[in-house]
């Protein structure tokens, strides 16, 4: 049983029949697993970002000693609600959730069967674990969880926008093109039609030989964008030991699925999906450059993939993830725009005012190009990561004559995030990832 607040202190305030505790200790929270997987099935707005395997690999990985904070609501001996949050003090100090910039959706977790107990609860706990410091929720997808903790809040708190997600609904293919038009549609089927001639093969990867599956797809990434502006993130240790301890652990529990692609038995392409019972994302991807000369259109690949993953599994949603690339709109997806959460005690009206500011003018500096252009002359100056003004890549030799020449026929290896957002590098459907040196 993790231990109380603080030694020496009660468990914060929570509804009759529910006690709130912190889990400060590394060890403890490694050992919430079973209960954590648990809860995370009875919570219908989790998605795969919220699992113990992907946050605990993250804090393994991204930590820093002596600044985790897990909120945890028990009723009795089982675990109904959790906010997996840590320390952090740039730019100004605040309780954040754990997953930082390279997890597209951030949430608590609340027992559907008694999730406005919970948030009440989760919200005494928050307000104690904070100590005075604001609390600062960041990537919120609609209907999240923590909009009820939002809700129960009685100090000052404000709901910004964060980044822009674009989704599709659960769809077979066929009915997914039918939405396309017939022109489009068309160049769609030739696309899969030469992907079936190409005779590519799939490959969903065992558990086991998860790690080394993700070290090929890490491999493929990294020649598929070299000298052409790859994120420096994804090709540091810390990054490569997550994602390979993160996507093992949840491939065996079926929040995840590696696969290759293989043509003549040759492993060309590797793919990172995550599922939860609601949602399927695509991650990460990684895919040898000599593709591009050959009848394998990567986008199309991945797609076909993902939307089979959707609905063979009747899931209602196939995500985009975050970013609004002009590839994407092609599919015609919905728009939903994830949500930051501010929320402070009445002491802590004044940084919170700070942090909406600082929120506000780093929206204006995303929606200025003279400014974008500048920050990325300066990080690329200091090894830092591109943002999207960096060069796309190189067009396919079978660039179709109606296509602009500066639209990539592949997923761009970075992307503008929406006003609001700090600049990030991004991937298929989308992974965003810490700046270089930045701390996570």
């Amino acid at each position: 049983m993790p231990k109380a607040a603080a030694p020496g202190r009660p468990p914060a305030p929570a509804p009759a029949g529910l006690t709130v505790t912190l889990c400060r200790e590394p060890a403890e929270f490694r050992a919430l697993a079973p209960q954590w997987r648990r809860l995370h099935a009875r919570c219908p707005s989790a998605t795969p970002f919220q699992s113990h395997a992907w946050l605990y690999s993250w804090w393994l990985s991204y930590g820093v000693r002596g600044r985790l904070r897990v909120v945890l609501v028990r009723r009795g001996s089982d675990l109904v609600g959790a906010a997996p949050m840590m320390r952090t003090y740039r730019p100004l100090p605040a309780l954040v959730p754990l997953g930082g910039r390279i997890t597209d959706f951030m949430d608590v977790l609340a027992d559907a069967s008694c999730a406005e107990e919970v948030a009440g609860a989760l919200a005494a706990g928050l307000r104690r674990a904070a100590r005075g410091t604001v609390i600062d929720l960041r990537e919120v997808r609609a209907g999240g969880a923590a909009e009820l903790v939002h809700r129960h809040w009685s100090g000052p708190k404000r709901r910004l926008a964060d980044s822009m997600c674009l989704e599709l609904p659960g769809l077979p293919m066929d009915a997914l093109i039918a939405r396309l038009g017939s022109s489009r549609g068309q160049r769609v089927r030739s696309l899969l039609r030469k992907l079936d001639a190409a005779g590519v093969e799939e490959r969903e990867v065992p558990a086991a030989d998860v790690p080394e599956a993700v070290a090929t797809m890490l491999r493929l990434h990294a020649l598929q964008w070299r000298g052409r502006g790859l994120n420096p993130e994804h090709l540091r240790p810390r990054f490569a030991t997550h994602l390979s301890r993160a996507a093992a652990a949840m491939t065996a529990g079926g929040e995840a699925v590696v696969t290759e692609f293989s043509v003549g038995g040759e492993v060309v392409a590797a793919n990172l999906t995550v599922l939860s019972p609601t949602l399927t994302g695509g991650y990460l991807y990684g895919a040898h450059p000599d593709l591009r000369a050959t009848r394998v259109h990567v986008g199309t690949l991945l797609m076909r993939h993902g939307v089979r993953h959707t609905a063979a599994a009747a899931r209602a949603t196939l995500s985009l993830l975050r970013g609004t690339e002009p590839y994407k709109a092609h599919w015609r997806p919905a728009a939903s725009t994830n949500q930051r959460l501010l929320l402070a005690t009445r002491a802590a009206a004044l940084p919170l005012l700070l942090h909406a500011a600082l929120a506000s003018l780093r929206a204006k500096a995303a929606g200025s190009p003279r400014l974008r252009r500048l920050r990325h002359r300066v990080r690329g100056a200091r090894g830092g990561s591109l943002t999207a003004d960096a060069a796309p890549p190189p067009q396919p030799a079978n660039r179709p004559a109606n296509r602009p020449a500066n639209r990539p026929a592949s997923p761009p290896a970075s992307r503008t995030a929406p006003p609001g957002t700090p600049p990030t590098t991004r991937d298929w459907p989308g992974t965003a990832t810490p700046r270089a040196g930045s701390s996570p």
